[in-house]
């Protein structure tokens, strides 16, 4: 089988599919940005073929390097792995006539307001939403549906360009952020915790699914720079409380049609009960793949790569660890000058300790708005979920990030 995988070479664990559909003994085409001599020689070694295009995102030119592939030899699959990526895969898939992901899965997935409409039809409760191209349409919003109210583009990812906005005077100058004409979506504030539901999907049907919850929601982790954010994997999926979730995550999942494919789908839980907020027809951002194949004892990886070359899947998860990232901030911009508290983390918990990112002192910082893996970090396990954030939420207070 030929599978084509669109930017095998950025960000760093997109080479993890392109080894995984290696392992699995698929022929691996490779498109992306970078001229093929950048990649390094293990990368190199997984893949039969690569051809470089000015952009990924450029529906043309992956169209005609996609045809250039299909010229040589027979093409089974087309798939993409990162969200800016998937529509315009969709839609050469579709032009080219590869099986996969549909443009309107993709767009479904896309779109937050198409998506929450698609949800609410299929009676899976969501917040309320509109798109918006005015002000007077997001004002008649707010009078309909109260504040406080989030902002962000139709295609936002993660937590980029995402607003929060409390009234009218702080709506009007979040507007303003927004380019004059840009169809925008506009959406009720839904109050609780935050987490997310992810999944690997064969033939329509959950063959896979993980429970991460945020530790404190994400807008206020992107926003506030003493906070060391988490994201910790539950091993408690049996438990009574998320059958609610995971019920409605098949449901989600067959209202979008999807088919074989990764998904990530974020949620909230609060006053109103449990509510989705986004769903994406991709694997979750920040490598949390890594936590869940440490967390589990197998390699999702592979088991994503047999789900798209032969339509199955071969392991079940452990679940014997909890397992959780948490991002240590510098505190201040500048450049790393130097790290407290480390050597006492590794003393005292080194064995729960799956993997983890210091950069070198001189290394220019990055902002709180770049994410979770901006800066410093680390993943760790254990057996018990609490006594797992027991962990996570010692590093947080012991480690120190100084910058200067």
């Amino acid at each position: 089988m030929t599978v084509i995988f669109v930017e095998p070479g950025f960000p760093t664990n997109q080479r993890e599919f392109a080894r995984a559909l290696h392992a699995v003994g698929a022929r691996v085409t490779g498109i992306g940005e970078r001229p093929a001599d950048w990649l390094d020689d293990e990368l190199k070694g997984w893949l039969s073929g690569y051809e470089q295009v000015s952009s990924v995102t450029d529906e043309a030119a992956l169209g005609s390097a996609v045809r250039r592939v299909q010229a040589r030899e027979w093409v089974d699959r087309i798939e993409a792995t990162v969200e800016a990526h998937v529509m315009v895969t969709a839609k050469v898939r579709e032009a080219c006539s590869i099986p996969g992901t549909s443009v309107r899965t993709a767009y479904l997935c896309r779109d937050k307001v198409a998506m929450k409409q698609a949800l609410r039809e299929a009676g899976i409760p969501c917040a309320a939403s509109a798109a918006i191209a005015s002000r007077a349409e997001a004002r008649n919003f707010a009078a309909e549906i109260g504040f406080p109210l989030i902002l962000k583009p139709l295609d936002a990812a993660g937590a980029a360009g995402i607003h929060r906005v409390d009234d009218r005077d702080q709506l009007d100058r979040v507007l303003g952020e927004f380019d004059d004409g840009s169809v925008i979506a506009i959406e009720e504030f839904v109050a609780g915790h935050e987490g997310f539901f992810d999944t690997l999907t064969v033939d329509g049907r959950i063959a896979h699914d993980f429970i991460t919850h945020y530790y404190p929601n994400v807008l206020e982790a992107m926003r506030t720079r003493w906070i060391s954010p988490q994201m910790v994997a539950t091993n408690r999926m049996d438990a009574p409380d998320y059958a609610e979730l995971r019920e409605l995550g098949r449901r989600a999942n067959e209202a979008l049609g999807i088919d074989v494919s990764a998904t990530h789908m974020e949620w909230f839980f609060g006053p109103k009960g449990l509510r989705f907020s986004e769903i994406g027809c991709r694997p979750p951002g920040v490598g949390q793949w890594d936590v869940y194949c440490a967390a589990n004892e197998f390699d999702l990886y592979r088991e994503w790569a047999l789900a798209v070359t032969q339509g199955r899947v071969e392991h079940r998860p452990s679940r014997r660890y909890a397992c959780g990232m948490i991002a240590l901030r510098p505190d201040r911009d500048g450049r790393v000058a130097g790290y407290e508290g480390v050597d006492e983390i590794f003393q005292r918990y080194g064995d729960c300790v799956v993997s983890s990112h210091f950069p070198n002192p001189g290394t220019p910082t990055q902002s709180v708005e770049a994410g979770y893996m901006a800066n410093a970090w680390m993943r760790v396990r254990h057996p018990d979920y609490d006594t797992l954030r027991g962990i996570l939420n010692t590093i947080g207070e012991t480690v120190q990030v100084r910058a200067q």
